[in-house]
């Protein structure tokens, strides 16, 4: 832990160093809220958000505030090593690996044209409205990368061997969940007179029906998300296992947006991680770099102070528009280095530039500030990717 912070209704605990002024004051705001307990846990790496900064963890016992998960919930990643060695997998090879992911995992805006099975979908909270509404084009959305920092890449690790690694997220489930709930949230806080340092801070009662429909979409969008995440995979390895006749080993599948029950501190409390991801004793998790940076393969060691929890990625140190005006595509490609890239695009069909190394902290300085969190297991550095 870097520093301590005192002076709010809870203190605030950093494992970030520095902290832009933004993402201080939301911490500032969620330590000041009569539903938080113990204290604020910032991962190193913290950075501003919408209401909560990325790399926040808060716990609840009698609340759940859908601005503290987000709104790509069930966002994570999934990890499996093969038994190739770097020598059987030259560069011309991973071209036409992704080349071929390409051609069958839909990335960006589109989505696959015909529904995906899964027999998830009979489980879905239909009494959640956003659910509902979304449910036929969440069928056609399954098994897609999506956009922003989500990406689909080759890795070698340190351990000798070849890694698949991908990074997705609930697509416009997630999104959708959040911006309801939000909503209601933030008409019962109102209802009832509750003061907030911040409306973007809304919160739902743990009793309320409000809040059990809340937990039901989400609980519904991180199944969405890892089965998701799962279905590309199975494509992306077959692609792989076919041109190389390599084998692939059980996979690590987490998330970093989402609420659980746990028990901190002696109290059974919600947790909610925003760009943080669970780090129990034990427990096995991947922390991603920013494009063209290596990848870390961990294992938790559950420090209580941080609600067993450790940062989800680089984090940002500049937003994605000002990233686009200040590089152009020449200095982002030449920061990425050899490793065969593509960038994906934005609405007007322009290379997204938002996701250039620059615009994201040192990967290895995140893991320095965070070595009673997580023990590095592997470290993987990037050889292709594909950006949604």
């Amino acid at each position: 832990m870097k520093w301590v912070r005192e002076g709010n209704r809870i203190p605030i605990k950093s494992w970030c160093e520095k902290i832009e002024p933004e993402a201080m004051a939301q911490a500032e705001n969620l330590a000041s809220l009569p539903v938080t307990f113990k204290h604020v846990a910032l991962m190193p790496d913290c950075h501003v958000g919408y209401g909560m900064p990325i790399g926040g963890v808060i716990a609840c016992p009698e609340a759940v505030i859908p601005n503290a998960v987000g709104v790509d919930i069930g966002c994570g990643m999934l990890a499996v090593q093969t038994d190739l060695s770097a020598d059987q997998i030259p560069k011309a090879l991973i071209e036409e690996i992704l080349r071929g992911v390409r051609a069958v995992i839909p990335v960006g805006f589109e989505h696959h044209k015909r529904s995906q099975d899964w027999d998830g979908w009979k489980t879905a909270p239909l009494e959640c409205p956003p659910v509902r509404q979304e449910l036929d084009s969440a069928r056609r959305q399954l098994g897609t990368l999506g956009g922003g920092n989500h990406f689909i890449e080759i890795q070698l690790g340190d351990d000798g061997n070849i890694w698949l690694m991908i990074h997705s997220g609930s697509r416009n489930f997630g999104l959708k969940i959040a911006d309801h709930y939000h909503r209601l949230a933030q008409k019962l806080c109102e209802k009832k007179n509750i003061e907030l340092p911040s409306l973007d801070l809304a919160w739902l009662p743990r009793e309320s029906s409000e809040a059990e429909e809340y937990l039901a979409a989400m609980d519904f969008a991180l199944r969405f998300a890892k089965r998701s995440r799962e279905l590309m995979m199975e494509r992306f390895s077959e692609i792989t296992c076919a041109k190389t006749g390599c084998r692939t080993r059980e996979p690590i599948n987490i998330h970093h947006n989402y609420c659980a029950k746990e028990n901190h501190f002696g109290r059974d409390v919600l947790v909610h991680r925003k760009g943080a991801t669970s780090a129990r004793k034990g427990e096995m998790g991947i922390i991603p770099g920013s494009m063209g940076t290596p990848s870390y393969i961990v294992r938790g060691l559950g420090e209580p102070e941080s609600f067993m929890s450790s940062s989800h990625g680089a984090g940002r140190v500049m937003g994605r528009n000002e990233a686009c005006r200040r590089f152009s595509q020449q200095e982002c490609d030449k920061a990425v280095g050899d490793v065969v890239h593509w960038w994906g695009r934005d609405r007007k069909g322009r290379p997204d530039l938002s996701e250039t190394p620059q615009a994201y902290k040192d990967i290895d300085q995140v893991m320095a500030d965070q070595t009673d969190l997580v023990q590095i297991v592997t470290k993987l550095r990037p050889l292709g990717v594909v950006k949604g």
